[in-house]
């Protein structure tokens, strides 16, 4: 495809997306009814504002769901320390909720707008951000066609590209040399992402590593923690965080393997929350008694597995136990992020699909802290050496403390980088009344 071609795929991509708006509404009412959208805020995904701009200088954080979000907060409350003002914006209801919880008034939160040319142009028109910072891997052409046609400086942070995403970009070179030539900056999580970047036409692009690293541990209520802490007594657990469809089955199959010769308790937290009626039934098939952090449920010590079927309480279900096998590894493809259960303390075990999380699996790996397995026998095996070798795993915890320790250091990069970008929106917010700058 020749640059000319690409330019008109790109007119044609737009043009397909205004012929499509008068339809939105109905493709909106039917996620909405799956529970897929927020249907008070339907609106915001065509660009229309439901909070009022606040005066002076505004970057724009768009982060795709939770681990995004999670990656950018301390981003942003850099910003805001700046005077500077943020709108976030996010594309799932949890997501949502997690700003809600972890970031307050620290930024404006809105659901992000469509990719359609109407809704971005509407969206950009009112609240007219000085700044766009786009986390990690969201490439939408109208959005960034958009932003550079009014010449708003886009930056992609926490950068990544993964293998699907760089062969696919690569067989379409003209058309990502048109899309990432809109890039003012590239910030990558790793010299392998900074390189496919270059390679599919960014023109500035640098490495920071991960701010996945420099985010805080996710927080916990102290109560609820010490209530569990008691019910469990000295009982062992291990936990299943971040799972995928058939990665909970195969955890109630490990527990039940090890069930006589450990009486552990296995904690599942599925990556989707809303399905946790499916999740039980699966469980309850295996012969489980399954107790769920939404009813309430006690953990008597009949109770084989605590289904963490919540939103932000990661840092509650990790916290009860030293043993964490990390999802999207086994059965699906891409895996989740390792890192929050090795800076709490948890030895790590995942499948051997790691492909968005390459480089943080290789450090923590080659510090002795994270082990792959291949199946649920092999996983059945790993949990119960790590439950049953006090020395091992605490091995495994002390190593992934100095890994994480060892990788920190993004956010004083990506800040370094954002400099020629924040620094006159800095000066700016300091030269306005003191009033406007906190409304």
């Amino acid at each position: 495809m020749s640059g000319r071609m690409a330019r008109f795929a790109l007119g044609a991509y737009q043009a397909t997306g205004t012929l499509l708006t008068p339809f939105v509404g109905g493709y909106l009412a039917y996620r909405a009814a799956k529970g897929k959208e927020d249907r008070a805020r339907r609106l915001e995904r065509s660009g229309y504002a439901s909070a009022d701009r606040p005066a002076g200088p505004l970057v724009w954080f768009h982060a795709a769901s939770v681990g995004e979000t999670n990656a950018v907060i301390p981003l942003i409350r850099e910003i805001r320390r700046r005077d500077i003002h943020v709108i976030l914006t996010t594309g799932t209801i949890t997501s949502a909720k997690l700003a809600a919880e972890r970031i307050g008034n620290d930024a404006i939160h809105q659901y992000v707008p469509l990719d359609l040319k109407p809704a971005v142009s509407r969206f950009l028109e009112y609240w007219q951000p000085d700044c766009a910072l786009i986390a990690e891997s969201e490439i939408w052409p109208a959005t960034l066609m958009e932003l550079g046609r009014r010449r708003i400086p886009q930056i992609l942070v926490n950068a990544r590209m993964s293998d699907r995403s760089f062969e696919r970009w690569g067989r379409r070179p003209a058309l990502a040399e048109a899309l990432f030539e809109n890039l003012a900056l590239v910030i990558a999580q790793s010299d392998v992402d900074a390189e496919r970047f270059r390679d599919l036409g960014a023109r500035h692009v640098m490495m920071s590593g991960n701010l996945k690293v420099d985010t805080d541990a996710p927080p916990y209520d102290a109560d609820v923690f010490a209530d569990y802490k008691k019910q469990l007594g000295g009982r062992k657990t291990w936990a299943a965080i971040s799972t995928f469809d058939g990665e909970e089955k195969a955890a109630g199959i490990v527990h039940r393997a090890l069930k006589e010769r450990n009486g552990q308790l296995t904690i599942i937290v599925p990556r989707h929350p809303e399905r946790a009626e499916e999740i039980e039934a699966e469980l309850v098939k295996l012969g489980l008694k399954v107790a769920r952090r939404t009813r309430g449920d006690a953990l008597a010590p009949d109770v084989d597995v605590f289904l963490g079927d919540t939103i932000g309480e990661m840092g509650l279900y990790l916290r009860l136990t030293e043993v964490a096998f990390v999802g999207r590894s086994l059965f699906a493809e891409g895996g989740q992020n390792p890192l929050e259960p090795a800076m709490l303390g948890c030895a790590v075990l995942s499948g051997s699909n790691v492909q968005n999380f390459r480089e943080a699996y290789q450090k923590l790996a080659r510090r002795g802290s994270a082990r792959m397995v291949r199946d649920t026998e092999m996983l059945a095996k790993g949990v119960h050496y790590l439950l049953t070798n006090d020395d091992a795993r605490r091995n495994m915890i002390e190593a992934g403390i100095g890994a994480v320790q060892e990788m920190r250091g993004a956010l004083t990069a990506t800040v370094k980088g954002l400099e020629p970008y924040i620094n006159p929106l800095t000066v700016k917010a300091r030269l306005l009344p003191k009033a406007a700058v906190q409304r």
